[in-house]
């Protein structure tokens, strides 16, 4: 067979034929304008091609039939949600507070309380809600055996303005007329927001058997100088049973439940954050963990609050009036709304809550309205010594008395020494012979104690001395340090306060004054401890306590102290040189021995009772 051979033409043809197909490659080759559209092309057709297979990954909206057809598996009827803006947000913002509600789950990821600042060198200003430390979510479970999470889905905004008022409605949609409603109305020059929630047209798709839970947490982030002092402070606090109210303690973690709540308050030190109902949640359940286990690493975070409350349904539909306060933990603020709020501010109880609610937070609003704080404080605390200085000269003058009838009553101790009960019959004899009440010294100094405890409450409580210097404090509402410790010091701290070392040295000449004439004034009775031994160690003892205990509280409690001790001193010496003479004491006494004087009702059941024990005495012998 004869071989075939490639001649030159088959050459010529096959060279010509690539020459054209390069032309034509050439030709057809995109333009740079081309390939970028085209690139753009491709990058939607993938993003269509994402599969939506639960609510956690709802974080782009999906619009082909096969994604909302996985979505609708997933997520039943509320499958709508998965076309919505995830990661859309609303402003809502008036002359104290600045709100920022996020779609996806309808709560406030951020709360802002205008004219305040958090602690620090870049005085930013105080956020109570930021960083995802806060939590609102309703378990959805549908008839289908499906639980959802709000806040896992994403709600539809609806932002309008009426009477000045700025309303927003989320709506997580189910259908046609079917929805979860989140309403927020937030008023001009308000810190508290109305708020509802309510459905609509679900009681064919949720299973209405059984009430809602809604789920409210907050981490409370550190504003103030002191953590140890703020976190003292931080507190879960509720309302139930018609206008009870209680608190969780202190502990590492506590635990609590509460039928027919009306409003639940995570609290910080100066600042607030409640949640209010008009219809009451059948039972809460309240968590409170203390995040500050160490104070000199934990210093970020205070304590973790939780409540689950329930929401009930009422003909097949969920409807909750409520409303939200962000704020200063004000007493005038909160007691404006007439929601039994000032409960949340710890005045005290009983007495102690009434002398600081009606004597002296007017007093002393008045007379910081015109004045500043330090001095308003050093005022206020010259006005509280003269207001008490009756109650130091009737405390004073009975202490004198017993001085002078001292060696009589030791004469006694001495010849009834071997009948302690006749010897106490002779004493009050002699009382009353003499016109003295030796409960005349007890009470005036139980009517300070009133004060004394009152005055403690009230000025951790006063938010208005926040951030207000004085002298060498900077904050009155925290400590006045003077001098950082390179180390720490158990119960004291790692800095030094001026205020309660000046407040300690006072105390010290103050007892020294009058522990004195105490001991004096007071025979010392048989087989009793010897009291003159303890009250001088006393005299060294309670100053030292009060370093230790204020070095980091408030300098304004410190500062109080410091002047209203140094008063009461003058005060004294005053009473003691040149009110009260000690000889016309005597001379009284005297004369009152000399007429007879019927024994008034105390002295006289005292002398019953001794001469009763006296008798059965005898008689068992």
């Amino acid at each position: 067979m004869e071989e075939k051979k490639l001649d030159s033409n088959s050459i010529i043809g096959f060279v010509l034929i690539f020459i054209i197909l390069v032309w034509v490659m050439y030709n057809n080759q995109p333009t740079p304008e081309e390939l970028k559209e085209k690139q753009k092309q491709e990058s939607v057709v993938s993003e269509k091609a994402k599969t939506v297979v639960s609510a956690d990954t709802l974080v782009t909206p999906v619009q082909d039939s096969l994604s909302l057809a996985k979505a609708q598996a997933s997520l039943g009827i509320f499958a709508g949600s998965a076309i919505a803006d995830a990661k859309g947000e609303t402003v809502l913002e008036n002359e104290v507070l600045k709100l920022i509600i996020s779609n996806k789950g309808g709560y406030i990821k951020y709360a802002e309380i205008k004219g305040f600042k958090q602690y620090g060198a870049d005085g930013a200003v105080v956020q109570l809600i930021k960083d995802n430390n806060a939590k609102l979510n309703i378990e959805l479970k549908t008839k289908d055996q499906k639980v959802l999470q709000t806040q896992d889905l994403v709600f539809q905004p609806t932002l309008t303005k009426q009477n000045n008022n700025q309303v927003l409605s989320l709506k997580l949609n189910a259908g046609q007329g079917q929805y979860l409603e989140y309403n927020y109305v937030l008023k001009p020059n308000e810190y508290m927001l109305d708020f509802a929630v309510r459905t609509q047209g679900l009681q064919t798709v949720l299973d209405t058997s059984k009430s809602l839970s809604l789920d409210w947490q907050l981490t409370a982030f550190r504003n103030e100088k002191s953590v140890s002092y703020e976190n003292r402070y931080t507190e879960l606090i509720f309302e139930y049973a018609d206008g009870k109210d209680d608190y969780l303690n202190q502990k590492e973690l506590a635990e609590d439940e509460a039928e027919k709540v009306t409003y639940v308050a995570f609290k910080q030190h100066f600042f607030t954050s409640i949640l209010l109902t008009e219809t009451p949640f059948e039972k809460v359940k309240f968590t409170s963990e203390n995040l500050v286990k160490n104070e000199e690493v934990d210093t970020i975070q205070t304590k973790r609050f939780k409540a689950v409350m329930p929401l009930a349904f009422k003909n097949g539909e969920v409807n909750y009036n409520m409303n939200w306060y962000y704020g200063p933990s004000d007493y005038k603020i909160l007691n404006s709304y007439n929601k039994n709020l000032d409960e949340i501010i710890p005045l005290g109880w009983g007495i102690f809550g009434w002398i600081n609610r009606y004597l002296f937070i007017p007093i002393y609003d008045f007379l910081s309205g015109f004045i500043s704080h330090g001095i308003a404080i050093i005022l206020f605390t010259i006005l509280i010594r003269v207001l008490m200085s009756p109650v130091t000269y009737k405390s004073y003058l009975s202490q004198a008395k017993m001085k002078v009838l001292k060696p009589e009553m030791a004469e006694l101790s001495e010849k009834f020494k071997k009948d302690p009960m006749k010897k106490q019959q002779e004493v009050m004899k002699l009382y009353t012979k003499a016109g003295v009440n030796p409960m005349a010294g007890c009470l005036p100094a139980l009517m300070q104690i009133p004060v004394f405890y009152a005055l403690f409450q009230f000025f951790p409580s006063a938010v208005s001395l926040r951030q207000q210097g004085f002298l060498w404090a900077t904050d009155l509402s925290s400590y006045d340090s003077v001098l950082e410790l390179p180390f720490y010091i158990p119960l004291y701290g790692n800095h030094v306060s001026l205020f309660p070392i000046l407040a300690s040295v006072a105390i010290f000449f103050y007892m020294k004054m009058t522990t004195g004439d105490q001991v004096m004034a007071q025979p010392q009775q048989e087989g009793m401890p010897d009291m003159a031994a303890i009250m001088k160690i006393m005299i060294y003892i309670s100053p030292i306590m009060m370093l230790f205990f204020f070095n980091n509280y408030a300098s304004g409690l410190s500062l109080y102290y410091f002047i209203s001790n140094t008063i009461t001193i003058g005060i004294m010496f005053v009473i003691k040189n040149y009110i009260i003479d000690e000889a016309k004491i005597h001379a009284q006494i005297q004369e009152n021995k000399a007429k007879p004087k019927p024994q008034g009702r105390f002295q006289k059941k005292m002398q019953e009772l001794m001469e009763d024990a006296e008798r059965q005495k005898n008689n068992k012998k």
